[in-house]
């Protein structure tokens, strides 16, 4: 099998449990790390898939990888390769298949319930982390499998592309990082931005059950790796 390649856009939004994911399953994969200075590839000989993860600057940034990424991702759909998307990534994702990314209607911030409509099995409702101030519209041709309160496009699929606005990859030492490093941004607790203490409430168990909904998720997703 050849490698999934996962990109990092910040060194404390990396893949987090998706690699250990990977690993479990024995799946081969690397990370090429952007803010390190390691470029996207020029080609996609050699790669099983794509992975893209978070970050804190937008898709419409003057950012120059961010073109690169764009037209990865572009020579990716159409030689069919199997891409998945966190939150940044799954708007990198849109932007590349021609959607847009647009500030959402309110900050989501915390653990925050989604609605499915995709994968038998799963709960009406369940609880996934989000930390977000901007949205991505789902792809022509694409399906809207989950959806908030306030942001309806919380995941799409296509084919075997994957775009999740929401942060199922997270660790509980990731959430801890990230309520330190983004702190201003929870300055203005609201209905959809939570403090400190509620993010990190029972947050190892929280993490486990986000995981179990991960698993149902990536074992989608890696179907379509050769």
């Amino acid at each position: 099998m050849h490698e999934v390649v996962i990109f990092r856009h910040v060194a404390n939004e990396g893949p987090g449990y998706i690699a250990k994911y990977l690993a479990e399953r024995r799946i081969p994969h690397r990370l090429v790390c952007i803010d390190r200075g390691d470029p996207y590839p020029e080609s996609i000989v050699g790669i099983s898939g794509l992975i893209f993860m978070g970050g804190p600057m937008s898709v419409n940034d003057k950012l120059p990888w961010i073109r690169r990424a764009l037209k990865l991702i572009q020579r990716g759909a159409h030689a069919g390769l199997p891409m998945l998307g966190h939150c940044l990534g799954a708007q990198l994702i849109s932007k590349a298949l021609g959607g847009t990314v647009t500030r959402n209607p309110v900050r989501e911030i915390g653990w925050l319930p989604v609605a499915p409509a995709w994968l038998d099995g799963l709960p009406h409702e369940f609880e996934v982390f989000h930390w977000h101030g901007e949205t991505c519209s789902v792809p022509d041709n694409a399906a809207r499998i989950l959806a908030s309160r306030d942001c309806p496009n919380q995941g799409f699929v296509l084919a075997n592309i994957l775009g999740l606005q929401c942060h199922i990859e997270v660790t509980a030492p990731m959430v801890r990082n990230w309520v330190q490093a983004y702190a201003p941004d929870l300055r203005e607790p609201s209905a959809s931005v939570q403090t400190p203490e509620e993010i990190t409430r029972s947050l190892d168990a929280r993490t486990q059950n986000l995981q179990r909904i991960a698993d149902r998720l990536y074992d989608r997703w890696i179907r379509g790796l050769t």
